[in-house]
């Protein structure tokens, strides 16, 4: 693809970047039959080589518009289409160098600015979400339906039991949203991983991952805050009485954006080189455990095989598309005994998005429905998924309990595979 890029991007470092990227795309639209929202809306505009177009115009001094800044608003940064691009076009990082000038150029609408406001200072803030949703759950019995389906249900929280003091020691990333709306996940994880010889390390003072308020166009500031849990995680990282061997993450939505710190810091020269290593030693929870597998295998001898139970696996666009880590979850599900079923579309995404549920309802709703509809097709006694978001998405949607893997691979290492799930 030819550029001419605008004086005022040359010879900038998103110019470049963004320059670099646009030549590496040849149009040739294998893009569009795996854009979630091309294959609902039609429109060229709302596919990957569209958004593609609009801004390689804005990069060469074209006017940005209100429609610019729709089409590139309803991509879900699924990235799917950057598995399916035989180009290798970086497609994410170029939309974050669009959404970012339009950002800057386009004023939205006063109820537009408060509810990103709103998202980027309430979802981050731990205690805060924490109120919110407690008063939210008090209060439900009192709300219309419509209300009450929005508020997700208190699930089930099991012992949390001490997990031993092992010589191998993993941070773990707590979140923001995910203690409050499902604690046992982290809690699954460190019981799965105490059993396999290691101790997650809790940091204090980890606050957000940045990822909500840089998807959220507030780029600067989701910066800040990938700069504070940095500041955060580096004493554990730099301790050399007891090292840390990674950084595990049980929302892939937030392990995604981790793993790209030492992309997003690159010219921070006071955080670049410790990005970079952060970024090193990000993991997913799935990939800490694969690397398990034979431990894993062995702890599995004595216990119930739960193969009479049929499995639905969602795995989030972060996990496939973003981390690359397509089928590492399957074949951890498997070796425990789990019998999955086959999901039609697996690549397309739920519609969650971090905070696209909130900011584009009427489309995500519409890809909502369509995953449950694949993922039900085979009569599943439950639906897992490896990201927060995804299963509070999903379960607005549906009957069928959802969860993280993470927890019922460890109700299998508890021999409670006979309950039903809560």
């Amino acid at each position: 693809m030819q550029t001419r890029l605008d004086e005022r991007f040359q010879n900038t470092p998103q110019g470049r970047e963004a320059e670099t990227i646009l030549r590496s795309c040849v149009h040739c639209g294998f893009c569009l039959a795996t854009c979630p929202t091309y294959q609902l809306s039609g429109n060229e505009l709302d596919s990957p080589r569209g958004r593609i177009y609009l801004i390689k115009q804005l990069l060469e001094g074209s006017q940005v518009t209100r429609k610019t800044q729709l089409h590139l608003d309803r991509c879900l940064t699924c990235r799917a289409c950057e598995s399916t691009c035989p180009s290798g076009v970086d497609y994410a990082r170029l939309l974050d160098i669009g959404r970012n000038e339009v950002e800057q150029t386009i004023m939205r609408s006063p109820i537009e600015r408060m509810l990103r406001f709103t998202l980027r200072k309430v979802l981050p803030n731990r205690g805060l979400f924490a109120f919110l949703l407690k008063s939210a759950r008090l209060t439900r019995p009192l709300l219309p339906k419509r209300l009450q389906r929005m508020v997700p249900t208190q699930p089930k929280i099991r012992q949390n039991s001490p997990p031993a003091n092992h010589s191998r020691r993993i941070l773990i990333l707590q979140g923001c949203v995910q203690p409050a709306l499902n604690p046992d996940i982290n809690h699954a994880a460190k019981r799965v991983l105490d059993k396999l010889g290691i101790t997650l390390v809790e940091a204090q003072q980890a606050g957000c991952c940045g990822a909500l308020a840089y998807h959220l166009d507030a780029q600067p500031e989701g910066l800040d805050a990938m700069r504070r849990l940095i500041d955060a995680w580096w004493r554990y990282i730099a301790d050399p009485d007891k090292p840390i061997e990674a950084i595990v993450v049980t929302a892939s939505g937030c392990g995604v954006t981790v793993k790209d710190y030492g992309h997003l810091l690159r010219h921070d020269p006071a955080y670049a080189e410790k990005a970079a290593r952060v970024s090193e030693l990000a993991k997913d929870i799935g990939e800490i455990v694969a690397a398990e597998l034979p431990e894993l295998t062995r702890l599995l001898e004595n216990r119930p095989v739960p193969e009479a139970e049929a499995i639905a696996f969602h795995a989030p666009c972060t996990l496939q598309h973003g981390q690359r880590l397509d089928g590492v979850v399957e074949n951890i599900l498997k070796t425990a005994g789990f019998r999955l079923t086959r999901i039609a579309e697996a690549h397309l995404c739920c519609g969650s998005a971090g905070t696209y549920s909130i900011v584009q309802p009427h489309i995500a709703r519409q890809l909502r429905d369509r995953k449950i509809a694949a993922l039900t097709r085979d009569d599943p006694a439950i639906v897992v998924t490896a990201n927060i978001g995804c299963q509070m998405h999903l379960q607005n949607g549906t009957q069928l309990p959802v969860r993280h893997w993470i927890e019922i691979l460890d109700r299998v290492l508890c021999g409670e595979t006979g309950d039903r799930y809560p």
